[in-house]
């Protein structure tokens, strides 16, 4: 087995560790500036930092948190006393990784779709952040349902950069989070979601398998089957779990050892209640099924934080309530019940 593999065996390892998930803290800066506007906090470098060591510092957060993504920046700072944050990160047992794509752009003449950019000088950036201590990587590619939408052409390029990317991962070492994510936005059935999301993942291990990338050392995170957001007729967690565990059977090789699904914006108790009936389903799955949360995992600790070096305490204890029940559910040993 080759250095590189033997790093990828051991990341695989502990990110489907039992009881754990992921944390997806790798919000652009756009993107955070938008949440902390809704709690009133200024958007700048040094809150940016506060915010996320104050997640990174509760205690006891690791017994329930396998690994976090960071964005670039994050990568690059500091605790106030002066540990790079992915160290500060390790130190725990969780394992740092990052965010690698650019976003994504409209395709030229497909109208109401996205492709993701980010491939340009890639194995250059990701040897740097190796160094810097990742030893993971995640790339979103975005499928929008719609009349007319996705198309073949769509998901095909998406489905090719996502490949391209894992491969150039594994040849540094680092294990690719693999995320096609079908949104939640529209008026669309389970049905409907079932069946894109299905041909999204087929289109996907097709083209992981024609860039050689093994299966072995990936992690998936995929969209759950639910139906949009807008649809008048909305879905139990069991049928939920039904329609993405049907899914994932028909398309997923059981050599993937994990599957951490987004919450994809699910509520922070839909996404928990969502994930415990999959793992409650009497059937054993071939890979773990876990959670790589971003929303559904922070928004109480953000609510409760506030920018506040005050509501440090508060804000950590929310966190880990919630994860503890995101664990939980990991498990298939959550109940309404422990909301109260």
């Amino acid at each position: 087995m080759s250095t590189q593999a033997q790093e990828m065996a051991r990341t695989v390892l502990e990110l489907t560790a039992p009881c754990k998930g992921i944390l997806a803290a790798d919000e652009s800066s756009g993107t955070i500036k938008k949440r902390f506007m809704a709690v009133n906090v200024a958007c700048t470098e040094q809150t940016r930092r506060d915010y996320r060591e104050m997640l990174f510092s509760t205690p006891g957060v690791g017994a329930f948190l396998s690994g976090v993504i960071l964005f670039e920046e994050t990568l690059n700072q500091k605790t106030a006393s002066g540990t790079p944050l992915p160290k500060f990160l390790a130190e725990q047992g969780i394992v740092p990784g990052i965010k690698v794509d650019s976003g994504t752009v409209p395709p030229p003449g497909f109208p109401g779709e996205k492709v993701t950019e980010g491939l340009d000088g890639l194995a250059q950036r990701l040897s740097e952040y190796k160094q810097l201590g990742a030893r993971f990587a995640k790339w979103r590619a975005v499928i929008t349902i719609g009349a007319g939408i996705p198309t073949p052409q769509t998901i095909a390029v998406n489905a090719d950069v996502l490949a391209r990317y894992a491969a150039l991962c594994q040849e540094q070492g680092l294990v690719p989070i693999v995320e096609p994510e079908v949104l939640m936005d529209g008026d669309h059935t389970l049905a409907t979601a079932a069946r894109v999301t299905e041909e999204v993942l087929h289109v996907v291990f097709d083209a992981l398998h024609r860039q050689r990338v093994t299966l072995e050392y990936i992690v998936l995170k995929p969209n759950m089957v639910v139906p949009g957001v807008t649809c008048p007729e909305q879905a139990a967690p069991e049928q939920i779990a039904q329609a993405t565990v049907a899914c994932l059977r028909r398309t997923v090789p059981a050599a993937v050892p994990g599957i951490h699904f987004l919450s994809g914006g699910q509520g922070q108790v839909a996404a928990t209640a969502n994930l415990n009936a999959m793992n409650a389903l009497l059937e054993k799955q071939p890979w773990a099924l876990s959670f790589s949360y971003g929303r559904a995992l922070q928004a109480p600790a953000l609510t409760a934080w506030r920018g506040e070096s005050a509501n440090k305490t508060i804000a950590q204890r929310a966190l880990y309530r919630r994860a503890s029940l995101i664990s939980a559910a990991r498990e298939g040993k959550y109940t309404a019940a422990m909301e109260n």
